[in-house]
Parts: structure tokens; C-alpha cells; sequence
């Protein structure tokens, strides 16, 4: 997302009040400030913003489409503030303070953000191009204003306090929104324009994604995407946060985390594959019990696969052997197939160009119990802009067109 500019949280507050009620005069008695400053305030953020904000008209102060789009933005990020000074309170045994996060400023926030990233003041500062004398101010400044520690000296290392990590997500969400809100203005003076951050798990990189985001670049020139790949469990973390807009790929069971909602979008089957000059490929039909015959590369314990793995064997009545390579890259695995008579379980997506250059061959269904749902993971309180909503459409047609095409209803080639 693009860098928020020194927004300050006073002028957004300014920025509803005048919204809710309709011009400076009427508005300022809500905020404690007066007319002029008010006006000042206002005319700061369009500046900022390089947007328009109002329609100066004798009946009042008429919203244009630039605020329509943002007062909501602001409206949740104040929101999420408030809750995460709650939640640092609450944890600190202490009781809630009325509008204490209108009293917080955005240098206070990224600052926390920044030392709790880094590790450290220091490195927290080079990072953040301020130096390190500021960037121990605001966090110390925030601490006063909240009235509760936030970092805690651990060795050569500053952690968060329990405090600080409930306030963080939530501090996180809030600069998100606003970020968020900041790209919307944006994408008003360029139409093709705005922002998205996906996490990507396997199956989806190897061909749904890419397809997806070749028809939303070609329909939306001017955005930009950034594609994130890694641990599920930090991809999540990062949804969770703010930091990633979705996630796409097999999906998980995550009723323990509720704020997260899942779309399934359609059924994958992975199958048995090895290289195109494997000895179970000229063997047709051939008995389970042959794949104790050869070695497999599959992920390590705690990856989805593995558990599918272990539970083909166990459901065809044997014990899974033991695995004398553990890999998740697919880049190595096809390339260990290629090797020797390596086996593994994979979707045919991700073989796909193999299998058709004839290298590497699907033996046979895994059986239809590791059957996987593939779909989006997205914030239950998540609010697509524009693009975002275009991408999702697009990729719910890029899945509708593979489910078009009919299961694949390749028989097992083993009894």
C-alpha cells in the first residue's frame, strides 16, 4: 500500500465532524476547535490528500466523492484504535479511558509498529529514516498518553509487552485502513489504478494465480499487486493484521479463528506423480502396496500434504514409510522426480507444463478422502476498494472456468 503522508488524527476527527454535520460553524463546537482553525484543518488534508473533500455551497459543506469513500476508512481506524487501547488497558489491569485515542497521533503509532519490527530503537530509526532520539519520543509519548508500558528490554532485544501485542494488531488494522483509504483517493484520478496484497499458498501459484492476475492487469493497467508467499501461519497472521488483503489457496479449518471468513470455490484432487519413464507408469493396473516401493519426497509433519499423505496409506491399510527427504518446494521436488523414481502428491495443476512436455506422469487419484477445497480467505470486517472487488471477481471466474471444464474423473490406476 502506499505510504500514508503526516496525516493528523486531530484533522480526521475535524473531517467527520464537519461530514456529520454539515459545515464548519456547526461542526465546531463538537471538536473544541475554532471556525478558523477548523477551516485550516480541512483545507491541510486536501491538500495531503490532493483531493477535494467538500463543495463549498451557501446551504453548507456538500461531501464529495473523494470523502464519501474516505469517512468510512476513518471511521474504522478510529474504531480499531479505540478497541486496541481497550485491550492494551484491559490487559494492564487497568480501566478504560474515554477518548483517549483521540489524543494519539500517527508518528506515536508508526513508531511502535516500527520498534516492535526491528527489534530495536536503532534499527528501527535507519528503517524509518528518523532518528533515533524521535522515534524512542513518540513511543515513550504513546506509553504516556495510554498510560501503559509497551516495550520491555530483553537482553540486546526490545519486545512488546503483552500490553503492546493486543494494541499492536489493532494499531496495525487501523494504519491499514487509512493506507487503504489513501489508495482509494488515488485510484479516483486514475481509473485503472489501486492496490492489492495477496498471500499465495502452493496450489494456487502454480497456475490459478496466474491466470488470474494476467486478466486483472490487462483489465486494470495502472494497479499494483504484490504477491506474498510463505508459512501459512504467518500469511494469516499478516491477513489478521492488515498487511495482506486476502489469501488464496487450499483452505484450512479455521473455526478457532473468527474474525477470518473462507469462499470455497472448488474441489481438488491431488494424485500420485512421478517421472513420465516411471516403472508404475508402464504398470497399469498396479497394486497399492507397490508404492512402499519406491522413495517419496513429500513435506514435512504439520504441512497439510503430509497429513493427506499419511492418511492414503493408512486408509489403504498400510503404515506410511518413512520419508528420507522432507521438502516443500515444488521447484525441488518436480526436480527430484525428474531425477530418479522419486514419488510425490501434487495437484495437476502444479505439474501441469511437465506432464504436458511429457516428463512428468499422473500414476493414479490419491482418493477422493484428500480431496481439498481451494477458495479466498479474507477478514470477515474487510472492505474490497474497487479493484480489489475486480480482482475477486476475476479469480471467482478463472475457478468457475476450471470447475466448468468437469471434475477430472481419471480412474485410479491401482487395485
Amino acid at each position: 500500500m502506499n505510504a500514508l503522508p503526516e496525516l493528523n488524527l486531530k484533522h480526521l476527527h475535524a473531517l467527520l465532524a464537519v461530514h456529520t454535520h454539515g459545515g464548519i460553524s456547526a461542526a465546531a463546537p463538537h471538536i473544541n476547535l475554532s471556525q478558523p482553525a477548523l477551516t485550516q484543518a480541512i483545507a491541510r488534508l486536501e491538500r495531503q490528500l490532493d483531493a477535494a473533500l467538500f463543495d463549498r455551497q451557501p446551504s453548507g459543506m456538500v461531501a464529495t466523492e473523494a470523502t464519501v469513500l474516505l469517512v468510512p476508512r476513518i471511521e474504522r481506524a478510529l474504531a480499531y484504535l479505540a478497541r486496541g487501547v481497550r485491550a492494551a488497558r484491559r490487559a494492564a489491569r487497568l480501566p478504560a479511558l474515554a477518548a483517549v485515542e483521540r489524543r494519539l497521533t500517527l508518528s506515536q503509532l508508526r513508531a511502535l509498529t516500527a520498534v516492535d519490527s526491528a527489534g530495536s530503537f536503532t534499527l528501527a530509526a535507519a528503517r524509518a529514516g528518523v532518528s533515533q532520539p524521535a522515534m524512542h519520543r513518540a513511543v515513550r509519548e504513546l506509553e504516556a498518553v495510554i498510560e501503559v508500558p509497551l516495550l520491555q528490554r530483553r537482553g540486546k532485544a526490545l519486545l512488546a509487552t503483552p500490553a503492546a501485542t493486543r494494541l499492536l494488531r489493532w494499531v496495525r488494522l487501523a494504519l491499514s485502513e487509512l493506507a487503504t483509504g489513501v489508495d482509494e483517493l488515488a485510484a479516483l484520478r486514475d481509473q485503472h489504478g489501486g492496490r492489492l496484497a495477496i498471500g499465495v499458498m502452493p496450489l494456487a501459484r502454480a497456475l490459478l494465480l496466474p491466470q488470474a492476475l494476467a486478466r486483472f492487469a490487462r483489465a486494470w493497467p495502472g494497479a499494483t499487486v504484490n504477491v506474498v508467499e510463505g508459512p501459512f501461519s504467518e500469511l494469516l497472521s499478516d491477513l489478521r493484521q492488515g498487511s495482506l488483503d486476502l489469501l488464496v489457496g487450499a483452505m484450512r479449518d479455521l473455526s478457532a479463528v473468527p474474525d477470518v471468513m473462507q469462499e470455497g470455490l472448488f474441489d481438488d484432487d491431488p494424485v500420485i506423480v512421478g517421472r513420465a519413464g516411471h516403472p508404475l507408469a508402464a504398470q497399469q493396473p498396479w497394486r497399492f502396496a507397490q508404492l512402499l516401493d519406491y522413495p517419496w519426497v513429500i513435506p514435512a509433519t504439520g504441512a497439510p500434504v503430509r497429513a493427506r499423505w499419511e492418511r492414503m496409506f493408512r486408509d489403504n491399510g498400510h503404515q506410511p514409510p518413512v520419508l528420507r527427504i522432507e521438502c516443500g518446494s515444488l521447484v525441488i521436488t518436480r526436480g527430484l522426480l525428474l531425477e530418479d523414481d522419486w514419488l510425490t502428491l501434487m495437484s495437476r495443476d502444479q505439474f501441469l507444463i511437465e506432464r504436458q512436455a511429457g516428463l512428468l506422469a499422473d500414476l493414479g487419484l490419491a482418493g477422493q478422502a484428500l480431496r481439498r477445497r481451494i477458495g479466498l480467505t479474507t477478514r470477515a470486517d474487510w472492505h474490497p476498494t474497487r479493484p480489489q472487488q475486480a480482482f475477486l471477481q476475476v479469480f471467482r471466474e478463472v475457478c468457475a472456468e476450471r470447475s466448468s471444464d468437469g471434475p477430472d474423473a481419471w480412474p485410479f490406476r491401482y487395485r
